[in-house]
């Protein structure tokens, strides 16, 4: 994400406002795009934050918010993988998800972490497709989850895993799949 796609990523996010207030309560607010640069997990460092910004073609249809290394070497945490309304359930999200994975096993991660609020049955079912073992919420929920600091209103939110192995995956050569 450059700073030119702020007003688009902000627009993808008050358009996920079912999503945002089922996860923590509160719709999109101004500064949100703005926090996604700034939240990072303790022990994280900036640069290993990446803010992804997904586009069909000229159209910002979704962000993705992922910290690479937490919370060990070998893992990769998503905290946000969000797709505007308009474009969810046409497969947009399943294709950049398995590309997304099998780019972290090429470049040796194995595993990615991410969470979901449990009442989100699209989330759930969604990573579910993707082979995430989900489990249920934790009842003391922790300070920070996948790779952001939780805010007081998240309650019930499962924690995804999925393992990583280049023969589920396939692998990747030169930026395209070779599946």
């Amino acid at each position: 994400m450059l700073p030119g796609d702020e007003p688009e990523v902000s627009r993808v996010l008050a358009a996920c406002d079912d999503y945002l207030i089922e996860a923590t309560g509160s719709p999109a607010l101004p500064a949100d795009v703005q926090s996604l640069y700034y939240s990072l997990p303790e022990g994280a460092d900036f640069e290993q934050k990446r803010l992804l910004v997904l586009c069909d073609g000229a159209a910002t249809v979704g962000v993705v918010d992922a910290v690479v290394g937490h919370p060990d070497g070998d893992s990769c945490s998503v905290g946000l993988f969000l797709l505007d309304p308009e474009v969810r359930r046409k497969g947009v999200g399943t294709r950049v998800a398995r590309h997304l994975l099998r780019e972290a096993a090429a470049r040796g991660l194995r595993r990615v972490t991410a969470t979901c609020p449990e009442s989100w049955l699209p989330g759930i079912v969604f990573l579910r497709t993707l082979d995430f073992e989900v489990h249920p919420p934790q009842q003391e929920p922790a300070p920070t989850v996948g790779n952001r600091l939780r805010f007081p209103t998240e309650r019930g939110l499962c924690t995804a895993v999925r393992e990583l192995d280049e023969a589920s995956l396939g692998t990747v050569h030169r930026g395209r799949s070779a599946s």
